[in-house]
């Protein structure tokens, strides 16, 4: 498996959702199954059988977390030096080169992206054609919906 790429932020938010998974939400389901089996009946028991549900998804995600940690390469932006380079974790300030709207993003790993939060996927096409570029650069975006042109207003690593 190759690395994933993730910000400290990101990265202390995983962690976070792990100990959370492991230390809350492992002991509640283990006393919801108890208090299920304690009814009786297994086979037509709704609660037993939501209740291993909930396990099965609960383990699977922090399967998945301890994946994702393990194979994670964190990114300290602020420790970065891109000499003004648009690079993985660097805040971009961009204009519509239509109608001068104005946008901010952050470029971030596959687990972090919240568009509605200015936090933009490493693997999205914006993303992929800020990469490299500077401060000051025309950049042409193919979307979903349709070709946009930005300029980059202001690179930042915070």
């Amino acid at each position: 498996m190759s690395k994933v790429p993730l910000t400290a932020r990101g990265a202390a938010q995983l962690k976070e959702e792990l100990r959370r998974l492991k230390l809350e939400e492992r002991p509640k389901i283990t006393a919801a199954i108890a208090a299920a089996r304690a009814h009786g009946d297994l086979k037509e028991n709704a609660e037993y059988h939501a209740a291993k549900e909930q396990q099965g998804l609960t383990e699977a995600r922090i399967r998945d977390i301890e994946a994702k940690l393990a194979n994670a390469q964190i990114i300290d932006v602020t420790a970065v030096n891109a000499g003004g380079k648009v690079v993985f974790g660097a805040t971009v300030h961009l204009v519509a080169v239509s109608d001068g709207s104005e946008a901010k993003y952050q470029i971030v790993g596959e687990d972090e992206a919240d568009i509605k939060n200015g936090l933009l996927s490493i693997g999205s096409p914006i993303a992929r054609a800020l990469i490299g570029k500077k401060e000051g650069d025309e950049v042409e975006v193919t979307t979903p919906s349709g070709k946009r042109a930005y300029e980059i207003a202001a690179v930042e690593y915070v």
